[in-house]
């Protein structure tokens, strides 16, 4: 009879705590890390409350306190570490955080923060030189506190040599989720966002603050929203910003324009993304050759899919799906 075999390790992750950390954000992380979700083919993962002092319960906004179960050198064993948003930026972190956000970066690991937890990072110096973003309304404040970090004042999310940083609130959920589809697949941060009830994929290139001055703008909103929902049903064929523009009722310029004020990105860039994202969860789940899987999500040949996988996840399709592939007789199901 042949052996099972062995369960895979559970992917360990960091979150770092201390006083002032946004209680949202830990929110955010637990939700994400700390359900048990393994029979929807979400991989187990350990998460731990790492702090200076592990014994001590670590006060948090709203009432709210915090119990941390591991001490900073368990960051040695973590395969990701991630840094909540801080309540206010003036605030100075512990320093035993700052040298041990150094010594797990210096020694590979992969380190997020989430809102103003950026500020934690650039204290430790870990972003000098690098690319970062934070809350919009923050952005300012780094960018002048920080002049050697890079700040981009748009993005949700961005990442430079293994280092991301993220936008305000909902963007912290974005980056989690991405983190999670690029450790473990599309399927997997589906998954957890169909738990969540939350939309499963956001571009770190959307902007992450976009304004609806007027009832028109609203309206025009609906509209495109319908758009999308159409294009996503309907990705095995052919778009482009005419077509799109002709189902809303508009010209192409102006389809543009407003689909940009509104996303945050263009029509064209949107709709590859979505491609991208429909293939990699087809690589996944299903046994189609490449060249069908280009076809159902609407690349129209295996070598346009190809580049765009390079482009957007750098990797092949082939690849992708030797590492991500669900084992026989998973079948995810949104709770």
């Amino acid at each position: 009879m042949p052996t099972a075999a062995p369960a895979p390790a559970p992917h360990r992750i960091a979150l770092i705590a201390f006083p002032g950390v946004r209680a949202f954000d830990i929110s955010v992380i637990t939700e994400v890390w700390g359900s048990e979700r393994r029979l929807r083919g979400v991989p187990p993962f350990e998460l731990r409350r790492v702090a200076a002092e592990p014994t001590l319960s670590i006060p948090l906004s709203g009432g709210l306190s915090l119990t941390p179960d591991r001490p900073l050198d368990w960051l040695a064993q973590a395969d990701l570490v991630l840094v909540p948003g801080i309540e206010d930026p003036d605030d100075e972190p512990p320093t035993a955080v700052l040298q041990a956000l150094r010594e797990a970066h210096a020694a590979g690991t992969p380190i997020a923060s989430l809102c103003a937890g950026a500020f934690v990072l650039a204290r430790a110096g870990l972003l000098d030189g690098r690319r970062a973003v934070t809350h919009w309304h923050l952005a300012s404040t780094l960018a002048t506190r920080y002049p050697q970090v890079t700040v981009e004042p748009d993005a949700l999310f961005v990442e430079d040599s293994g280092i991301w940083t993220s936008a305000g609130t909902a963007a912290g959920i974005d980056l989690c989720l991405h983190l999670v589809r690029t450790a473990h697949g599309a399927e997997a941060a589906a998954t957890i966002a169909r738990s969540m009830v939350t939309a499963p994929f956001r571009t770190g290139t959307q902007a992450q603050f976009i304004e609806h001055p007027t009832p028109r703008a609203d309206r025009d909103a609906d509209t495109l929203a319908a758009v999308r929902s159409y294009a996503l049903a309907h990705l095995d064929e052919p778009h482009t910003v005419a077509s799109l523009a002709a189902r809303a009722g508009m010209s192409p310029r102006t389809f543009a324009r407003h689909f940009q004020a509104t996303t945050g990105t263009t029509p064209l860039h949107w709709l590859i993304t979505q491609r991208v994202a429909a293939a990699q969860k087809l690589l996944e789940l299903t046994d189609h050759p490449l060249p069908e899987v280009a076809r159902r999500a609407g690349f129209g040949s295996e070598v346009t899919m190809r580049q765009h996988f390079a482009s957007h996840l750098a990797t092949s399709p082939r690849d992708y799906r030797n590492a991500f592939r669900q084992p026989a007789g998973i079948n995810p199901i949104a709770r």
